[in-house]
């Protein structure tokens, strides 16, 4: 058989060689350093054999793809390695994912960071060792047989998967004396495995099924060279050091309370000022941009969310009903039936389109309690929901308007680097192919209109329409999912919504939902890791305080801040403070507050303030109306400082 290589040269080989055999006899350099291959692009591991022509390309240890591969095999060794530090585990699963790996442990002692050093010691004792990777194969009865004699209740139900794909041989790989059954693909030897970390425990149910037992999930990762494992352990220490479930309740912006309910969010007053000022602010530019404002019900008939296919597509997202009169209630998971409601209330012509409605409405989601992550994945939350209502030949430049004003309110909150994609037709959709092919054609034309970089993502959209999603950058370089505009030809349909033509007859609208920044929630929580904490002037909740130097100067420090507050600008005067002024500065600093004040005698007398930036930075003193404003330029530009 002939295979051809990535630089066009080919080689010969007989049927049946193994990936590694191949390798070394191109040569020895090589081979040791091979950890797989791909043909016609699909990976294959080390031992496999070769069985028909193609492209082939070998992965060596230092290539990109190399590192699903070599985090596979680190899976194995941390299991290993936890086997060999405590008795009594129960492996369940253990596979590579995006930043690493993990494995699930069912055992009795409780895992912790404090466990970290010895198990991290047994896995270098292991690849020191540099033990071959072994595979082998087993009928499935067998392998049944021998996970049951081992004890491993978990890999026995995993088989029941396996026969129901109707493989009757399942491969296993072995290290030294540890065996794990496995489709692979590893490393030659444990010893190809040099730059790993254990990053994290945490609790997981088998399955991810709330009603099967609780099991321990212990993360790590793993990289082809030492510098990839240290920027990474940098990144994830600054990641750790902007969490907004940490931050959050250390500013006092808002805290979770799971005794009273998990994934529910309580606004504290700082939190619910700068909530406050991003409704506000997202209400301004809706106004300008056309939109008008609607408000509707929290909970409505199961005779609703059967007719709009919620019961049928979204029922286990949804919380339990409620009964009143022999009548079910849900809490509703989405607004959208609710906006239909409303445009049926009465006849609707051409003239009168497009509407376009926005609401700030709270839903309610059954999220899993594993899934949950304080705002940016939360059971109730408020989108920032608006639907279009429009004629065929309005669609393009209403999708304009929607991009348009999603870059005027992203940027106004310092995010300016995007990622664009276009979802098409899935598999499982309705609508006719007509509409869907219009609807698509009208999405790609806005954007090239707007001459926007897109990627296309076939077959992703949403099984009632195509969609646009906008993914922002942040500081660290993660990509969040805000803004969606999605068509709709399910609602329509559904519930019948119509509208007057030119020609006097019935049309049916083309529907559009879009929401920019997502959730409040989850674009707060976006916003507190963004910042670090530290917001722009226009959005911290607490934008200036007065910090007067003794009590004797409480008085003209309350005056300052009556004049800072009338000018609209968010004040407070710490006058019922008996902390040295230092101690003070620096717990505003940490509060991240972004003017200080100081008032003392010297500025008591000539009418001024010292200020002190949270940044560190003294400016030193200057009449009150001088930073009043400067402050609200700053306001005005949404400058960070």
């Amino acid at each position: 058989m002939q295979l051809e290589l990535p630089d066009g040269d080919s080689i010969d080989v007989e049927q049946g060689t193994r990936v590694i055999d191949v390798a070394y006899d191109i040569g020895k350099g090589l081979g040791d350093a091979t950890v797989g291959a791909t043909l016609d692009g699909e990976l294959m591991d080390l031992r496999d054999e070769i069985t028909r022509e193609g492209t082939f390309e070998i992965i060596t240890v230092d290539s990109p793809q190399a590192l699903e591969i070599t985090r596979h095999t680190a899976a194995h060794v941390m299991a290993q390695a936890v086997k060999g530090v405590f008795d009594d585990v129960e492996l369940a699963i253990g596979p590579a994912i995006d930043d690493g790996f993990y494995y699930d442990f069912d055992m009795g002692h409780s895992l912790s960071e404090e466990d970290f050093d010895a198990i991290k010691e047994e896995m270098e004792n292991i690849v020191e060792s540099d033990y071959d990777v072994e595979r082998y194969s087993m009928p499935i009865d067998e392998a049944r047989e021998y996970l049951e004699e081992q004890g491993e209740e978990y890999k026995v139900e995993l088989l029941e998967e396996f026969e129901e794909e109707g493989e009757t041989e399942l491969t296993f790989y072995r290290q030294d004396g540890f065996t794990d059954l496995c489709r692979g693909p590893h490393l030659q030897s444990t010893g190809q495995l040099k730059h790993f970390d254990l990053l994290d425990v945490a609790g997981a149910y088998w399955r991810g099924d709330e009603d099967n037992k609780m099991l321990q999930r212990l993360y790590g990762t793993a990289f082809t060279s030492q510098k990839d494992l240290e920027e990474f352990i940098t990144r994830r220490k600054e990641a750790k050091e902007r969490d907004h479930r940490r931050l959050g309740p250390e500013l006092d912006l808002f805290t979770f309370h799971p005794e009273v309910g998990p994934g529910l969010v309580y606004w504290h007053p700082k939190g619910a000022e700068m909530l406050n000022v991003i409704k506000d602010f997202w209400r301004e530019k809706h106004r300008e941009a056309g939109y008008d404002f609607v408000s509707t019900p929290h909970i409505g008939k199961s005779d609703l969310w059967q007719k709009s296919g919620h019961l049928d597509y979204f029922r286990e997202d949804m919380f339990p009903p409620m009964e009143e009169e022999n009548q079910e209630y849900f809490i509703k998971p989405m607004n959208c039936p609710f906006h239909i409601q409303i445009y049926q209330s009465r006849t609707r012509s051409y003239r009168a389109l497009p509407l376009r409605w926005a609401e700030l409405g709270t839903v309610y989601r059954h999220e899993r309690s594993g899934v949950l992550h304080g705002l940016l994945r939360a059971r109730g939350f408020t989108q920032d929901d608006a639907h279009i209502f429009a004629t065929p030949d309005q669609v393009k430049d209403e999708i304009i308007g929607v991009i348009d004003l999603t870059f005027d309110i992203l940027s106004a909150f310092g995010f300016d680097d995007y990622e664009i994609a276009l979802s098409t037709k899935p598999e499982k959709s309705v609508g006719e192919q007509g509409k869907w092919d219009k609807a698509t054609e009208s999405l790609r034309q806005a954007l090239e209109e707007l001459d926007l970089d897109y990627e296309v993502e076939e077959g992703e959209g949403a099984f009632y329409g195509p969609k646009i999603d906008v993914h922002l950058e942040d500081a660290l370089g993660r990509l969040w999912q805000t803004t969606t505009v999605q068509f709709d030809f399910n609602l329509p349909e559904r519930f019948g919504i119509t509208y007057t033509g030119s020609d006097g007859r019935e049309h049916q609208p083309y529907m559009v939902h879009r929401a920019i920044l997502g959730t409040l929630e989850r674009f707060f929580g976006i916003l507190v890791e963004h910042y670090k904490g530290a917001f722009p002037v226009w959005l911290s909740p607490l934008q200036a305080v007065v910090l007067p130097v003794t009590a004797d100067n409480n008085e003209y420090a309350e005056g300052v801040a009556e004049k800072i507050s009338d000018a609209g600008i968010r004040v407070e005067a710490r006058t019922d403070q008996d902390e040295q002024l230092s101690r003070q500065i620096h717990e505003a600093q940490l509060e991240k507050i972004p003017y200080m004040l100081v008032v003392g005698d010297n500025e008591e007398g000539t009418g001024e303030v010292s200020l002190r930036l949270r940044t560190e930075e003294d400016l030193g003193p200057r009449p009150l109306d001088e930073f009043i404003e400067f402050a609200k330029d700053k306001i005005d530009e949404k400058a960070l400082l």
